[in-house]
């Protein structure tokens, strides 16, 4: 009977000894598909860019725009926009030019950016990139990827244009405004660098410690320096939240600044009196400022409105009508503790 046991007992041992063994010959690739995809769409950017360094199947897998277009939407969608993606195309386009080299573009991952901005990619260079350890890794990703895109601007080396809310610290003359600027991601502090556009004679202006609240893709492809033609004006009634381009001179280039559509003088304000929707001149109404302030008003013309104002008063550009509750309350969490002159 003791021999009996003890066969049995050395049985079981050796049996657990090869289930041990075969467990540590098992690999992250032998999971099942659908439970290695859940694992690495859970992973952090900078854990997926190791495990892309691996080996070659899970840098296949580690690439795939799939997973860092989640990432993307994540962190980076709300500030980098279509014109930020315009312009790191530019960047590559002119280091191609620079070197002299082109570089071929797989059409299948330049289809998935496609579907993400609707510009295709070209004359693509090879950048020196680094992770978010300093150290080189052991292989590029494609150009032609969104795992490139998204390093790109984590890295910090690549200005992209944004705009940028309450300009230079929250200087009072920018209070309640967006402007644009090119922005830099410091890591480190994840807050970013802004550089501004010159206004007339003065030089660049940087501001450091940029948050992320602070900051917004540009809703419209308007430029800074152009008038963007409004396509609200007829619907534009009281109570409307706006933004309007505005300018110091013609010099400058116009900020957008945050206001309401107001009542005419004449107005009861009641509702069912109110005709201020038919008149032809539309009152917008900053309320951050005094009411003896002449920054309190500003009239435009509905049917024909392009650049109004004058030097002393400045020069209102476009109107854009807010639509969301999003954009209305993030100009809200904006609002100056103390009612400007």
């Amino acid at each position: 009977m003791f021999l009996k046991r003890r066969c049995i007992g050395s049985k079981q041992v050796e049996s657990m000894e090869e289930s041990a063994a075969e467990c540590c010959c098992m690999s992250l690739l032998d999971l099942p598909e659908l439970a290695l995809e859940g694992i690495l769409a859970r992973l952090p950017a900078v854990s997926l860019a190791h495990m892309a360094c691996v080996c070659q199947e899970l840098r296949k897998r580690c690439r795939s725009n799939y997973l860092w277009e989640h990432l993307f939407q994540q962190k980076w969608a709300r500030i980098a926009g279509p014109s930020a993606f315009r312009e790191w195309q530019r960047h590559l386009s002119s280091q191609a030019e620079m070197g002299g080299a082109t570089t071929v573009v797989d059409r299948s991952s330049s289809s998935s950016m496609r579907g993400l901005w609707g510009w295709p990619l070209s004359c693509l260079w090879p950048f020196s990139w680094l992770n978010l350890q300093g150290e080189e890794p052991a292989t590029n990703p494609p150009l032609n990827s969104l795992m490139a895109w998204y390093w790109a601007l984590e890295s910090g080396t690549f200005w992209f244009p944004a705009q940028v809310y309450n300009r230079e610290n929250g200087h009072v003359g920018f209070m309640l405004s967006c402007y644009d600027a090119e922005l830099s991601y410091d890591r480190h502090s994840d807050s970013f660098r802004a550089r501004y556009l010159p206004h007339g004679p003065r030089t660049i202006v940087v501001e450091e410690g940029v948050k992320w609240e602070r900051l917004r893709a540009p809703p419209l492809d308007t430029p800074a320096h152009d008038l963007h033609l409004s396509d609200c004006l007829e619907e534009l009634q009281p109570g409307d939240h706006i933004e309007v381009q505005w300018r110091r001179n013609k010099d400058f280039p116009y900020g957008w600044w945050y206001g309401v559509v107001g009542h005419a003088e004449t107005c009861s304000r009641e509702s069912h009196r109110c005709c201020c929707h038919l008149y032809e001149t539309v009152w917008l109404e900053f309320n951050q400022y005094t009411l003896g302030s002449r920054w309190r008003w500003a009239a435009i013309d509905r049917k024909n409105h392009r650049e109004e104002g004058n030097e002393a008063d400045g020069f209102y550009g476009g109107i854009r009508k807010l639509r969301t509750k999003e954009e209305i309350c993030i100009w809200e969490r904006m609002w100056p503790s103390e009612t400007l002159e």
